[in-house]
């Protein structure tokens, strides 16, 4: 799959670039790590691999962050609440009411405080390898994780309850050995 086509949202003064791909009936927005090129990410067959099968069921919300990527660069230090703008900036240019936050390091607490922010407009939260206060393993209520996994991931929607595994976890996900459905089991409980 060649990269989708780069668009601009405007958030405040700066230009965010995002991609939307995918149509399924959920919008999941992606929210990477500082490190971000939306067209250098589908150069590299494993990552491309991943937002395919992202993009397979629902419809996939990409940006890069604010002075990073395509993005406008010379903003300065930007806050974490510029940050979560861009992400409001980026989902009122698609044309989305509500969405999936998807938040990978960096990115974990910015979806994080975009839902306490905006509950209304986050339908669910996943947060995958975003740092928390302490020295210990994360968990899960009930469930201690593995100090190797160090694996901070949560599957709530903002007030509290579950995403079914089916919004999160696509047929091509299912396939034995698959380790993005190790990741799916390793949240689902």
């Amino acid at each position: 799959m060649d990269a989708p086509e780069v668009r601009y949202a405007k958030s405040g003064n700066v230009h965010v670039a995002y991609q939307t791909v995918g149509s399924g009936p959920v919008d999941l927005v992606l929210v990477r790590t500082t490190i971000s090129h939306l067209e250098v990410l589908w150069e590299e067959p494993s990552m491309a691999r991943f937002l395919r099968d992202l993009a397979s069921f629902s419809r996939l919300i990409l940006f890069d962050k604010r002075g990073t990527g395509l993005s406008d660069r010379h903003v300065g230090v930007p806050t974490l609440e510029d940050r979560i703008d861009d992400i409001r900036a980026v989902l009122d240019a698609v044309g989305s009411d509500q969405a999936v936050l998807f938040g990978t390091a960096d990115g974990a607490p910015m979806t994080a405080l975009f839902a306490a922010t905006y509950p209304a407009r986050t339908s669910g939260l996943i947060l995958w390898g975003g740092s928390r206060a302490g020295s210990g393993p994360p968990t899960i209520p009930g469930r201690p994780l593995e100090n190797s996994r160090r694996l901070s991931c949560a599957r709530t929607n903002a007030i509290g309850g579950a995403i079914p595994t089916s919004t999160v976890s696509p047929p091509s996900w299912r396939r034995a050995g698959s380790a993005t459905q190790s990741f799916v089991d390793g949240v689902s409980g």
